[in-house]
């Protein structure tokens, strides 16, 4: 089946494009779709074999585990081991929007998102359509929009480019709005570490946390 770039800007390929991007999730497939920071590729996050295709298409091994998106403050409480009084914190300033959270994962689940050594990154976006999918498919896995070494697409056309047929349904929902990947955050450990500056300053992290900047950025 050829792929197809659904315009979810217009309503009525909107409900079209949710649809179908909804249903090549649940049979294992990968789809592109926008969120605040830049678009992503994402599939089921508990497909094992659907998360192995997106790694293989984005030409990535598990040594880069994949971030999972949730489309609710409520999904991220069945994921972890401990909702922190940390993590509680983060999420109420910060989701839906660019901060990503690593967090010992819940020991149940039967996902394998790659190497992540008992942990899991997750953040909720701060874009309408993506929270609609979430909420329709789960938690989904998702990862920048771009084979390893380029750019992130900022826009559906940018990510076919890159994955032409390799994925079936991309959802064009206008252009990224903050084009910076997300700030990421480890709460696994002792003390917060930010792993990765992105989307959301440290200092404003800093700031929520009551903590010197410079703290986070310790190694």
């Amino acid at each position: 089946m050829a792929s197809r770039v659904f315009q979810c800007l217009e309503p009525e390929e909107r409900e079209q494009g949710l649809q179908a991007a909804e249903a090549a999730v649940k049979e294992g497939r990968c789809i592109v779709l926008p969120t605040d920071t830049v678009y992503g590729i994402g599939a089921d996050a508990f497909n094992n074999q659907a998360v192995a295709t997106l790694l293989a298409t984005k030409r990535r091994g598990p040594d880069m585990p994949v971030p999972v998106l949730v489309g609710s403050w409520t999904t991220i409480q069945g994921l972890v081991r401990e909702f922190t009084d940390t993590a509680k914190t983060l999420v109420e300033a910060f989701w839906p929007g660019g901060l990503s959270i690593v967090v010992p994962e819940a020991p149940s689940l039967p996902w394998n998102l790659g190497d992540t050594r008992g942990t899991v990154l997750l953040r909720m976006p701060n874009q309408p359509l993506a929270l609609e999918l979430l909420q329709r498919t789960g938690p989904m896995a998702v990862s920048s929009a771009n084979l390893t070494g380029n750019p992130p697409a900022l826009n559906a056309a940018a990510a076919r480019q890159q994955f032409g047929e390799a994925v079936g349904v991309y959802l064009e929902g206008g252009p990224a709005e903050v084009g910076t990947p997300s700030t990421i955050i480890d709460i696994s450990g002792p003390s917060p570490v930010i792993l990765r500056e992105g989307a959301i300053s440290t200092e404003r992290i800093a700031q929520v946390l009551k903590l010197d900047p410079e703290q986070l950025r310790r190694k």
